[in-house]
């Protein structure tokens, strides 16, 4: 259905004569009560002239309410840059595509050279597991670079409640006063 300027005419005739959208719709046949709303909105009819002689006047100044609209979202988007020295945004973290070697993690300077030597004794023991093998029951530490096919899950016996092994359970949970320190 196309708008042409003779149901357009009727569309601003009938809005002026304070008739509702479902009956100008319905004059106008095979467009639907929020087309005819729609249209309203677009040629800035949105508000009902009292008399008939006013709905031609009303149409022309359709640029009017879009260039009022135009400046509270330029005020809008000022508005973040005035905001910004206030509250800095915290920094994004990198995405690293798939397939690339992760950086090194902070947390593995942070644990105890002792801690470190169980983990590994540990993992030199680990079934070295696949996702798939994982159960309730088994220690599901990774293992590896998850992009490579040297990669693997403990597999060791769980700790009951908890989803690693006791060497890495060991590691995961570290005490309250241990991670307030390190913050320090």
């Amino acid at each position: 259905m196309a708008w042409t300027d003779d149901r357009v005419a009727t569309l601003t005739k009938m809005w002026g004569e304070g008739q509702s959208a479902s009956q100008i719709a319905k004059e106008l046949g095979g467009v639907t009560r929020n087309a005819v709303i729609g249209k309203v909105h677009r040629l800035g009819l949105s508000n009902r002239a009292t008399g008939g002689a006013k709905t031609g006047a009303k149409a022309k100044p359709a640029a009017k309410p879009a260039t009022a609209r135009a400046k509270p979202a330029a005020k809008a988007a000022a508005t973040p840059a005035s905001i910004a020295p206030k509250t800095p945004l915290p920094p994004r973290k990198a995405i690293i595509p798939a397939g690339q070697p992760l950086p090194p993690q902070p947390s593995a300077n942070e644990i105890s050279p002792e801690a470190l030597a169980t983990v590994r004794e540990v993992e030199k023991g680990a079934k070295k597991i696949s996702l798939m093998e994982l159960t309730e029951r088994t220690c599901k530490w990774p293992i590896g670079d998850p992009a490579t096919e040297e990669f693997w899950f403990c597999g060791l016996t769980s700790e009951p409640g908890k989803p690693y092994c006791e060497a890495h359970v060991g590691v995961a949970f570290q005490p309250m006063s241990s991670r307030r320190d390190r913050k320090r």
